[in-house]
C-alpha cells in the first residue's frame, strides 16, 4: 500500500471536495497502519441502458482507490432506480419498470469491467436490502430527517417557490442512498458535485447507527461534446463507452479545445506533469491542438478497445479527414521552415492563397482558415514544421499541400 502522501496525491486528481479531508487522512493512516483496506462506494441508478465517459469519471475514481489497495463497492440502485433521482429536475421524474431497471443493470455488469479490476470490485443492489425494509422500519428511516433539511436542496427550493410539484417519494430518495452507506459501512462515498446533499445524509445516517462517518468525495460534471451541456445521452453529446472505435475517436476530435484538458484530467491515465507538458506545448506551438486531441482520441479507444483498434481508428480518421473535399488535383507547396516557426498570415500569402496579408488577416477573422481541419482563430498563430504535411484550406475551394523542405527531401531519399 502506497503512502498517505502518495495516496492522498493521487485521490485528489480531478476532485472538487473532500469532505473533510483530515477524516480521509486518518481513515487512510487508520488502513495503512492496519493493513486493512477502506470500503470505498459509488452507486449508479441503471436508467439508461449504456454507460458513457460521463459516468466513467466516478468509475475511474474508483479504480484510482483500486490500485491503492482499497475495496471498491460499485452500487447498483436497482430500488433506486425505480423512484428516479430528483436531483437537478424541475420535474418529478417518470416510473421506470422493474423490467426496464433490471435489464439496464445487466448493461452496467458488462461494461465496467472495462475500467474496473472485478477481481477487486464487489457488485451489490440496494434492492437486496431495500425490498425487505418493512413499513415500520422506513418510517423510522424517514423520521431521521426533516422536510426543512430536505428544502435546503437547491433543486427542492427552486421546485417549491415556482409552486411545482414534489413527491413524498422524491424526498425518499437521498434517504435511501444515504442508507446504503449505513448497510454497506462505507468508509468513503464517490458521486458528482450534484450528488453532494445525498452523499452528506449518507454521513449524517451513518452516526445515527452509530457507525464512523464515510467521507465524501466529489467529482466534476463532465461536459458532453458540445462543451457546454452536462454530458449526457438524452442531449445527444455523449460518447458511449460501448462506442464503436471509429465513432469513439471521431467524437473525441469533435469536442472543442479548451475541453481537451479537461478530458485529459478526468479520463487519461497520463500523469498530470504530462499533461501539463503538452499543453505548454500547444500553448509554444511546438505541438499541434489537432495532435493533441489525436492523442486523447488514441488513449480513450485503447482503454474501451485496444491498442490496435486505437491504432486503426486513428488512421481511419486521418484517411476520412484528408480526404473530405480536398480535390484530388491538390496542389504541393514546399516552404523552408529552417529550425523555427512561421506565422500563419505569411503562409497563406506565399502559398497564394490570400492576395494580401491584410485579406489573410481578415480570412482568418471570419473563422475561415483551416490547417488539418483545425480551424485558426489566432492572428499570431506560428505554425511549426510539418512532420508529414500540412492541409491548408481558406474559404470552401483554396487548398493546399503545404510540407517543408525537410519533408520533400525525406520523400525523395
Amino acid at each position: 500500500m502506497k503512502s498517505i502522501e502518495e495516496q492522498i496525491e493521487w485521490i485528489r486528481r480531478g476532485a472538487v471536495e473532500i469532505l473533510p479531508e483530515e477524516e480521509l487522512k486518518k481513515k487512510l493512516q487508520q488502513a495503512v497502519a492496519s493493513g486493512k483496506p477502506l470500503r470505498v462506494k459509488a452507486g449508479f441508478d441503471p436508467t439508461a441502458p449504456d454507460l458513457h465517459l460521463g459516468h466513467s469519471v466516478l468509475i475511474q475514481k474508483l479504480r484510482h482507490f483500486q490500485e491503492l489497495g482499497h475495496e471498491v463497492i460499485f452500487l447498483i440502485g436497482d430500488f433506486t432506480g425505480m423512484i428516479g433521482d430528483p436531483t437537478g429536475k424541475s420535474a418529478t421524474r417518470p416510473h421506470l419498470t422493474r423490467e426496464e431497471v433490471e435489464e439496464n443493470a445487466r448493461t452496467y455488469k458488462e461494461q465496467i469491467f472495462k475500467i474496473l479490476d472485478p477481481d477487486r470490485t464487489e457488485i451489490v443492489f440496494n434492492s437486496a436490502w431495500m425490498s425487505a425494509l418493512k413499513a415500520d422500519e422506513l418510517i423510522r428511516l424517514a423520521g431521521k430527517m426533516t422536510v426543512a433539511r430536505m428544502l435546503e436542496r437547491d433543486d427542492f427550493q427552486k421546485r417549491y417557490r415556482a409552486n411545482q410539484p414534489i413527491s413524498i417519494h422524491e424526498f425518499l430518495y437521498p434517504l435511501i442512498q444515504g442508507y446504503d452507506s449505513v448497510m454497506l459501512k462505507a468508509d468513503i462515498e464517490i458521486g458528482g458535485t450534484d450528488q453532494k446533499f445525498n452523499l452528506l445524509v449518507g454521513r449524517e445516517l451513518q452516526k445515527e447507527w452509530g457507525q464512523a462517518q464515510q467521507v465524501v468525495l466529489t467529482m466534476p460534471l463532465l461536459e458532453g461534446l458540445d462543451g457546454v451541456q452536462k454530458m449526457s445521452k438524452s442531449l445527444g453529446n455523449y460518447v458511449g463507452i460501448e462506442d464503436p472505435p471509429g465513432e469513439m475517436f471521431g467524437k473525441i476530435m469533435s469536442i472543442p479545445d479548451a475541453l481537451m484538458w479537461r478530458y485529459y484530467e478526468l479520463l487519461s491515465d497520463r500523469p498530470l506533469d504530462e499533461v501539463d507538458r503538452l499543453r505548454a506545448e500547444v500553448k509554444d506551438g511546438s505541438l499541434h491542438p489537432m495532435e493533441a486531441k489525436k492523442r486523447l482520441g488514441e488513449e480513450i479507444v485503447r482503454k474501451y478497445h485496444s491498442p490496435d483498434a486505437s491504432r486503426k481508428a486513428r488512421e481511419e480518421f486521418e484517411h476520412v479527414f484528408r480526404d473530405k473535399e480536398v480535390p484530388e488535383d491538390l496542389p504541393t507547396v514546399t516552404l523552408d521552415w529552417g529550425a523555427g516557426e512561421i506565422w500563419i498570415i505569411k503562409i497563406l500569402t506565399e502559398a497564394k492563397l490570400v492576395r494580401s496579408s491584410s485579406e489573410g488577416r481578415r480570412m482568418i477573422k471570419q473563422g475561415a482558415v483551416q490547417v488539418d481541419g483545425e480551424k485558426i482563430s489566432d492572428l499570431d498563430y506560428q505554425l511549426p514544421a510539418p512532420e508529414k504535411a500540412y492541409i491548408i484550406k481558406v474559404g470552401k475551394k483554396r487548398f493546399v499541400r503545404l510540407v517543408s523542405d525537410n519533408v520533400r527531401e525525406e520523400t525523395k531519399e
